[in-house]
This record gives C-alpha cells, sequence and structure tokens, in this order.
C-alpha cells in the first residue's frame, strides 16, 4: 500500500479488487474551508469517478480470465459522454460538408457558400453559449446535457440553411435582373417577412419543450429557440445581406455573376451641376 504523494492535502480513496490489487482514486477536496488552498491541484467529484472507472476497468484487463464489466450510473455517463464526443467529432465535420457542398452547386459560387455556412456555425455557437447562461444562471441547470450539443446542431443547421438557401437564391435572381446592390436590398424586402413569420413559429414550437419536466427536453427546446430568432432576427436579416453588400461582385465569386455583374449594375445618375453666379 502507499500513501499520500507530496502536495496539498487531499483526501483518497481505495477499492480492492482483489489481493494486491489497489485502485486509488483523487485527490478530491471536499467543499470545507480548510481545503479552499488546495482546491487548484484538486479534482471534481465528477472528474475522480470518472478517473476511477477507467483505473477499474484499466485493472480488470489486466487480472487473467477476469470476466466482468464496470457498470453503475456513473460508467454509463461516462460512456455516453465519450460517444457523443465521438459522434461530435464525426457527424459535425460531415454534415458542414454536405451542406457546403449542396450550397456550392445551389448558388454556382464559393465565396457565398463559404460566408453562410461560417454564419451557421457562428449562430449555433452564439445560441449554445446564451443558453448556457440561462441554464447555470436562471434556472439553476449544474450543466448541459451532453446530448444537448449534438443533437442541437442539427437542429439549427438544419434550419438555418433552409432561411440561407430561402434568402440567397431569391438574391441571386433579382441580382441577375438588377445588379448586386438592387438584387440583394429586393431579394431582403421579398423574403424578410416570410423568414421572420417562419422564426418565430418555430423558436415557439420549441420553446414549448420548456413546458415539459425533463431536463433534456427543457435544455433542447431554449437552445433551439434561441437560436432559431439569433438566425432568423440578426444572421439572415442583418449580417448575411451585410457581407454581401461589403464584398459586391465578390461575394458570387467564382460564378457567373461576379464578372457580368458589371454590366447589369445600374449606373449612379451623376450629381447635377450648379451654375456658377460669377
Amino acid at each position: 500500500m502507499t500513501g499520500d504523494p507530496p502536495g496539498p492535502p487531499g483526501r483518497r480513496t481505495a477499492v480492492a479488487l482483489s489481493p494486491g490489487d489497489l485502485l486509488r482514486v483523487g485527490p478530491f477536496c471536499p467543499a470545507h474551508p480548510s481545503y479552499r488552498a488546495a482546491r487548484p491541484f484538486c479534482k471534481s467529484p465528477l472528474q475522480a469517478a470518472a478517473a476511477s472507472v477507467d483505473r477499474v476497468r484499466t485493472a480488470l484487463r489486466g487480472v487473467p480470465e477476469a470476466n466482468a464489466r464496470v457498470g453503475g450510473s456513473t460508467a454509463q455517463d461516462l460512456d455516453i459522454a465519450r460517444a457523443q464526443g465521438h459522434d461530435r467529432r464525426v457527424v459535425i465535420p460531415l454534415v458542414l460538408a454536405v451542406v457546403l457542398g449542396v450550397l456550392i452547386v445551389l448558388l454556382r459560387s464559393l465565396v457565398a457558400p463559404l460566408l453562410l455556412v461560417a454564419s451557421v456555425v457562428l449562430s449555433y455557437f452564439t445560441a449554445l453559449g446564451g443558453s448556457w447562461l440561462i441554464f447555470n444562471h436562471l434556472l439553476g441547470f449544474p450543466a448541459v446535457d451532453v446530448q444537448v450539443a449534438l443533437m442541437g446542431f442539427l437542429f439549427l443547421v438544419a434550419l438555418g440553411v433552409d432561411y440561407n438557401i430561402f434568402l440567397v437564391s431569391r438574391i441571386r435572381e433579382e441580382t441577375a435582373r438588377h445588379g448586386h446592390r438592387d438584387g440583394v436590398l429586393r431579394g431582403l424586402a421579398v423574403t424578410g417577412g416570410v423568414i421572420s413569420s417562419a422564426g418565430l413559429v418555430l423558436a415557439a414550437t420549441f420553446g414549448s419543450l420548456g413546458a415539459l419536466p425533463l431536463v433534456l427536453f427543457i435544455e433542447m427546446g431554449l437552445l433551439v429557440s434561441l437560436g432559431v430568432l439569433l438566425d432568423t432576427f440578426l444572421v439572415r436579416s442583418v449580417m448575411v445581406p451585410a457581407l454581401a453588400l461589403d464584398l459586391g461582385r465578390l461575394f458570387w465569386w467564382p460564378g457567373r455573376l461576379a464578372h457580368r455583374d458589371a454590366a447589369v449594375e445600374p449606373a449612379v445618375p451623376a450629381e447635377p451641376s450648379i451654375p456658377s453666379t460669377r
């Protein structure tokens, strides 16, 4: 048996697996004020519990012919969190790649799809951060469920891309007829009311999940509702049209509109000259 290592005071627990095997967990610090100085060196109880599950599994693999599994709520939560982490690393890049490919084919451009995908990702992370503040400071939830991040991403990307396609495809049609600047303004004017109404309906629909007595559904409903509102009234109504106007014809590069738009763009009328009175 070994003792505590040098360092700040902590508390250790041991689980006897078999004669001669000793599993050490920790250190983790209680909430007592006397342990305050040691907290920077301590693990949280959840981290210590997860570490104990890993060490038990590692020790069991070293026992000959040990047909044993480590179960319990801690082990189950740890497995779910790791599976969700793997799914996020696989699903999120795949979804973004597919969305980018569809936008490139639809808009026949490269700059516009990249900006639209970036706006969707920015909207998602903004909604995730804002919803966490609501969960933590207003509702008192200790953490966000591990399943919320991936499912919320899928919902928000699907809805955000729908609005992107609806807005930018109309802008593209108007740009081909009236030039880039007028096309952006006309496309926004025609689709703005429809997108805003659809966003309000979707936000209210997902927000109704907050009435359910399940933390997962409450977090999911608030995350998607906040993301839809941000996407509708900030990203789709302000940021995307502003980027399109600032970039000008480069927004459609390397498509035909990026080169043909100069001939279609209406000329700015010259200011009338004022005759001199001298």
